[in-house]
Order: structure tokens, then sequence, then C-alpha cells
């Protein structure tokens, strides 16, 4: 008999796209929602389906998420977005993998839906994600953006996609993109980096010539060039605000 599973995710404000999350993962043995003070119908959705709902405050992207692994009843954590699908193929391989587990932690393709389209090249895909891990040999790290899953031993590749289909309007994607870039500055500043002018400039042409020509996002037709574009904004974005920062201080 494989272990038992938790599926866990954080939310705010997900009323219109947790439904969806909480079907593809519904074959695990537990899910439990972390909530940061959701004032729409989120939480209500969540328990009706069967999940464990627990308010947390927020904590910054990182913590939030290890405290909702560390809410889990099971030593063997499926971590999830609210705004992420299990494909059916990814399924079977996490129920294959658990069976008997070559690793502590797995790692699997996400594949990101962009202005209508599923993004197959560039940075869209596969954009390699640890999700599932013996939470004993694996924790969130504390990064307050672009978190990720630090392990013990080096993770295993599952076939199959994980699905990011975000519902939200390129307006909104660019605010949060604005947001995001932001938090890197301070993150930057913080751990007292130099030479930002020079990654000013270099960093998003390296980052054009990389995923538009050498990873073929250009094969992703316009929203793959919007994508890389926007990519290669951020890194223009995240430097000057760093150095602006460092002005100031």
């Amino acid at each position: 008999m494989r272990p038992a599973l938790s599926a866990v995710l954080i939310t705010l404000d997900a009323a219109g796209e947790i439904e969806a999350c909480l079907d593809s993962i519904a074959f695990a043995d537990e899910i439990v929602v972390l909530d940061s003070g959701s004032s729409d119908t989120t939480r209500e959705i969540a328990a009706r389906r069967g999940a464990r709902v627990i308010d947390q405050p927020w904590r910054g992207y990182g913590l939030q998420k290890q405290l909702a692994v560390d809410a889990a009843s099971n030593e063997w954590v499926l971590a999830i977005d609210a705004d992420e699908r299990v494909s059916g193929a990814l399924r079977a391989s996490i129920l294959a993998a658990l069976e008997q587990p070559t690793a502590m932690a797995f790692e699997m393709a996400r594949c990101n839906r962009f202005m209508g389209r599923w993004l197959r090249h560039g940075e869209g895909y596969p954009d390699w994600s640890v999700r599932l891990f013996h939470r004993a040999h694996a924790r969130w790290s504390e990064d307050s953006i672009h978190e990720r899953v630090v392990t013990s031993s080096p993770p295993v590749r599952l076939r199959g996609d994980l699905l990011h289909e975000s519902a939200e309007s390129l307006d909104r994607y660019l605010a949060k993109q604005n947001r995001y870039t932001t938090l890197q500055a301070e993150a930057l500043v913080q751990r007292q980096r130099s030479g930002y002018a020079l990654r000013m400039l270099s960093s998003p042409i390296l980052r054009f010539l990389k995923f538009y020509l050498l990873r073929l996002g250009f094969l992703d037709g316009l929203p793959g060039l919007v994508h890389v574009t926007i990519g290669c904004m951020n890194s223009f974005n995240k430097y000057a605000k760093a150095l602006a920062l460092k002005q100031a201080r």
C-alpha cells in the first residue's frame, strides 16, 4: 500500500479557481487549505469539498507555504497553488511514485497558460518545480518571493504536467509582476549585492537570447513573444529598483 498523501495549498480570494484545483487533487488522502484572510467564498468552497481550512495571517510566500506543510497530517506532501491543476498523466505518475518511492522529492513540469495559449517553449515550459516530497527531507525556503523547495537529495522527475491556468487579465498579470520585482529588488539590497547598473542593461538581453531563441520561445507565437518580453522587462525593473533603493539609502 502506498503511504498517505496530504495535498496543501495557500489561498487568498481564490473562489473563482479553487474548485477546479480541488477536483484535480481529489485523489489525495487529505487536503489542507491555509487561507490568509479571503473576503470571498474561498474558505466555504474548500470546507464544502472536504478540505481542512486553517486561517493564517500572511507571512510571505515561503513561510506561508511551509506553514501549510507543517499543518499536514501525513509525511508525504503535494504542494499546489489554487490556480494549478494536476493533469491525469501527472496524477498517475504521483500515485506510481508513492507506491515504491525512489527518492524523497519529485519535481514536475509546470505548463503555463498565457494569453489563451499553453506555452510549450521558452521560460514557460517545462519550468521544473519540486512539489511532491517527504517533509522530513525537504522544506520551502523562507524567501518572500520566488520561493522554492529545498531538498536534502536530488529530486526525481515525474511524467505529466502541472497545469498553471491563471484566469487573470494581462493588466493584472503586469501589476503582479510589478509587485514581484519590488520584492526582488528589496531582497537584493538586503543581501548587499552590487553591480546593479551593469545587470540592469545586460540581463534583459541575455534573457531574451536564452528563452526566445535558444529555448525556442518564438514557437509559441505572439503569446510566447509577450511572455518572454515581460520577463526581460522584469529583469530590467528588478535591477533598476535595486539601484534606486541603494542610492536612496
